[in-house]
């Protein structure tokens, strides 16, 4: 464990790395938190848990849009370009939805998709901007280790702000708030220096972009069953939290599971991984499998959370490792697209999870949606069996040190491989 916090501490040291960090987590509070401010808005105007969660789920449909998209957009025109417009118009889109209210339900639904198509790619323009930063390999794979460390904090930390602006103020000036700093976040990234130099490799002009890659579509594929099983636990647990009749259990099921990949994510960031990556990742969601399965037994509350916080575990090393992945299979040229790809997915995964948990909930109880979250990790780790061959070939050739030259200066060089080649 203290190896891995010095490991995070040297990366932080280099320079811009802790603002770009910092940036970025605040610039995605908007997102991180969308849902939960969309609802207590939404209950707070009078309307209906049903045009609650309807809202949310467009505002999701619509960053699910927008993400590869802007990412695309990111990899053309450089970052200071994309992501600042995007997210002032993001939370141009929020702001009229508090200012609008629920009382036209064709405006509140505009708005909400202004704000989620919108949502600029910070996830992924921060990956794209390691190498440049960092230079060395082992120190790029900690930071893709300390990013989803740093995204299990947000996270968390994110809901918890939300609730305490509403109870402050308001719901409507939680959405203000919430949405102001966010665009000083995104400000904040876009005016240092790496992200004003950085430049995409250059790229073959193609219409499918980054999906031209199979070893790309055979990891969405698995991490959209990744993402089922993570959305399918957090319906589970609130059915959970009603059989034992107490709400707060469900707070502890999402705590520990949080803490889980937490802890998870920092042991893995801890040591530098011999091997390929693609054969490593598979290892960890089999790991992670293993993990949701127990869930499926729904013992007593401690028990219950202990296994939560076992089922977390390998979420973020599995994260982690799939960024190495997605780096080394993205054509050249459409890194920041191909990252904001697996955030796209992964989201959509969770979406359908969350839509699967409810009727299986109604079938066959507790049991069977927790089984969900089972069912989605073995699949996802069938894709990667399954796919073996075309994941065995990177699409990318180049070492880090190159490719941090190259994004400064914008060389006709391909992209880079993160050289764990076995």
């Amino acid at each position: 464990m203290a190896l891995g916090a010095t490991g995070y501490a040297d990366i932080l040291k280099a320079p811009h790395a802790a603002r770009l960090l910092a940036g970025t987590l605040v610039g995605r509070l908007p997102n991180a938190t969308a849902h939960i401010a969309i609802v207590l808005f939404t209950r707070a105007e009078g309307g209906s848990y049903t045009l609650a969660g309807a809202l949310a789920a467009v505002y999701g449909l619509a960053t699910a849009m927008g993400q590869p998209l802007l990412g695309r957009a990111v990899d053309l025109y450089g970052q200071p370009r994309v992501q600042l417009p995007a997210a002032v118009l993001s939370a141009l889109g929020m702001t009229l939805l508090a200012a609008v209210g629920t009382g036209s339900l064709p405006a509140a639904y505009a708005a909400v998709v202004v704000a989620g198509l919108f949502t600029p790619p910070l996830e992924g323009g921060l990956r794209a901007l390691w190498p440049s930063v960092l230079g060395r390999e082992d120190q790029v794979h900690r930071a893709y280790a300390m990013d989803a460390v740093a995204q299990e904090v947000m996270f968390t930390v994110g809901p918890l702000l939300v609730t305490l602006l509403v109870s402050l103020w308001s719901p409507a000036a939680a959405l203000l708030v919430i949405n102001a700093v966010g665009v000083l976040g995104a400000l904040s990234v876009v005016l240092a220096e790496p992200s004003r130099t950085w430049r995409s490799a250059p790229r073959e002009a193609h219409w499918l972009g980054a999906l031209r890659s199979p070893g790309l579509l055979a990891l969405l594929g698995a991490f959209f069953f990744v993402g089922l099983a993570l959305g399918s636990i957090t319906v589970a647990g609130v059915a959970y939290a009603d059989d034992h009749g107490r709400q707060a259990v469900y707070g502890w099921l999402m705590a520990a599971l949080g803490l889980g990949a937490l802890l998870g994510g920092v042991v893995y960031g801890a040591r530098q991984w011999a091997g390929a990556p693609e054969r490593r990742l598979r290892v960890i969601v089999a790991l992670l499998a293993l993990g949701y399965l127990p869930l499926a037994l729904t013992p007593g509350v401690v028990a219950m959370t202990a296994l939560s916080a076992i089922a977390g575990v390998f979420l973020a090393p599995a994260i982690a490792c799939a960024f190495i992945v997605v780096d080394r299979h993205a054509p050249s040229g459409t890194v920041t697209e191909a990252f904001s790809w697996l955030v796209t997915t992964f989201g959509v995964g969770a979406a359908v999870g969350t839509a699967v948990a409810g009727p299986a909930v109604e079938l066959g109880g507790t049991s069977w949606s927790f089984a969900v979250a089972g069912a989605g990790g073995i699949a996802a780790l069938m894709v990667l069996m399954a796919t073996q061959r075309v994941l065995a070939v990177p699409g990318r050739t180049k070492d880090i040190a190159s490719s941090s030259e190259n994004d400064r200066n914008g060389a006709a060089e391909p992209g880079f491989s993160t050289g764990l080649e076995a």
